[in-house]
């Protein structure tokens, strides 16, 4: 969340619109953040960078200089860089429109407040946006959550289907095993019978000539 918003000029480090998080258990606090921000205004110049994140306690300031005007924003470390430029490039943008010809004639300092309204609602939008790419992660993180429980039933029920297909192989082994010994029995019980009548035959036999 933006805690703190502030526009100035970079020729002087005139402040020309300024907002902060409505906290008052941290307004003392963003106070001492604003005027910080006011003192980095007056160190800034024609030469110094477009673009630029400063370490400030547990926040951090991002600042965008666009037509000799610096717009800047103070969020917490964890905020993603990309929304807050993104922020002050929208601020830049419908600040330049409305007041770029004008920033050079004021002396007087918040001279352009009313800005705040449009402030407030690229707040809103911000936070917002922040919102849909949270919810965003969030569902990435739940699918990619699907998938990997999906995968482990996978390689789960690989792991029965070997079992399976093992105790198939070993009773299809058995199967053929009982199959020889079962013709094996059956060539041997031939042979007894064969054996058996072959000695009823010769018995006979003998029986009548000896007669």
């Amino acid at each position: 969340m933006a805690q703190l918003t502030m526009i100035a000029r970079v020729i002087d480090g005139l402040p020309l619109v300024g907002t902060m998080q409505d906290d008052e258990q941290s307004g003392r606090s963003i106070l001492d953040y604003q005027n910080q921000a006011k003192m980095l205004f007056r160190k800034l110049g024609t030469h110094s960078p477009a673009r630029s994140s400063i370490e400030t306690g547990p926040y951090l300031f991002h600042y965008l200089i666009e037509n000799d005007v610096c717009y800047l924003v103070m969020v917490d470390k964890m905020y993603s860089k990309r929304l807050a430029f993104n922020y002050l490039e929208d601020l830049a943008q419908e600040f330049h429109t409305n007041y770029g010809r004008r920033v050079n004639s004021v002396t007087r300092p918040y001279a352009f407040i009313e800005f705040d309204v449009y402030i407030q609602k690229a707040k809103k939008q911000l936070t917002d946006r922040r919102r849909n790419i949270s919810s965003i992660n969030t569902q990435l993180q739940d699918v990619q959550r699907i998938m990997v429980q999906n995968i482990d039933d996978v390689l789960q029920r690989g792991t029965v289907l070997a079992e399976l297909d093992t105790k198939t192989q070993n009773l299809s082994m058995m199967s053929q095993k009982y199959k020889k010994d079962a013709k094996m029995l059956n060539r041997k019980s031939m042979y007894v019978k064969a054996a058996a009548g072959a000695a009823i035959f010769i018995v006979f036999v003998l029986y009548f000539w000896v007669l």
